[in-house]
């Protein structure tokens, strides 16, 4: 019997999760929950890689907000299924959340940001500064990785490393009383319409402007089916690490069957994308993490 691959039957699962959900069907009309219906190639596209992943009709979809919510839970079931259990590649105590949009944890609740907390004070009472900066450097992601602060008996483990002499300031140590490390920030968007995709860039932005210490992993994973919509946000570099997609695989196999005189470019852009290291699968986003 051939062993099951941990990460192709996850990634599987992860589809599976899409579709009993009804977060990717297709409607009344044949069009996929995640396709432009205004946009032709935009429903090819996403009609062939609904097929291919098993999608159903439903008779009422769900709005883009709940979808939207569904699918940031979906991809955060993906990475708790995934990277944690790369503990020979990465060790560590890791924590996968979600937060939504009523979280309240936010980026200064880990180790690079707490500093935010006062500036949010002083900010609270300031209308001046309040004018001035605004809300903008407390950033509330999808979904986040940390990682959990380390016992010395952990860290000294292979060695007698360290004492009460020396690294107290690090983070990772315990019993210097600080924040757990913000490992990664994934923005998830369900679709790339207008410039929404364009808040996952500002966020970007401002965790690497506001941290103190350490970058954590920036990435988007999105099920957008348009390459030049991947492309607004995908290309360039220097504040996104990487885009994902939900099924890249599918997504090539669907440009390349499609007949549309957009074919030919869109191939192109994916192609660009996919061998400059902007846009990945998403079954390559728990290896990243432990880089």
């Amino acid at each position: 019997m051939k062993n099951k691959i941990v990460f192709a039957e996850a990634r599987s699962a992860f589809h599976r999760t899409l579709v009993q959900r009804k977060i990717l069907c297709f409607d009344s009309f044949g069009i996929a929950s995640n396709a432009d219906r205004k946009n032709e190639f935009s429903c090819s596209i996403a009609r062939r890689i609904a097929t291919a992943l098993g999608a159903v009709a439903v008779e009422k979809k769900g709005k883009g907000q709940t979808a939207g919510a569904d699918f940031e839970s979906a991809v955060a079931e993906f990475v708790s299924a995934t990277f944690p259990r790369l503990q020979n590649l990465r060790p560590g105590s890791w924590t996968v959340r979600r937060l939504g949009n009523k979280s309240r944890v936010k980026t200064a609740n880990f180790a690079q940001y707490e500093h935010l907390f006062d500036l949010a004070e002083a900010v609270r009472d300031n209308p001046k500064l309040q004018a001035a900066l605004g809300n903008d450097y407390l950033v509330s992601p999808d979904v986040i990785v940390s990682r959990g602060l380390c016992e010395d008996s952990e860290i000294n483990e292979l060695g007698h490393f360290v004492d009460d002499t020396v690294c107290k300031k690090a983070d990772l140590r315990k019993c210097n009383g600080g924040q757990d490390i913000l490992h990664a920030s994934i923005s998830a968007k369900w679709t790339m319409r207008s410039d929404r995709a364009q808040n996952s860039r500002t966020e970007a932005l401002n965790l690497m402007r506001d941290r103190k210490g350490r970058a954590p992993h920036i990435m988007v994973v999105t099920a957008e089916p348009s390459p030049s919509r991947i492309a607004s946000l995908a290309l360039g570099t220097g504040d996104i690490d990487c885009v994902y997609h939900f099924a890249l695989y599918e997504l090539l196999e669907a440009v390349r069957k499609c007949q549309s005189k957009s074919q030919g470019e869109a191939l192109i852009l994916l192609n660009n994308m996919i061998n400059g290291k902007r846009l990945k699968d998403i079954s390559d986003l728990p290896l990243d993490l432990a880089c």
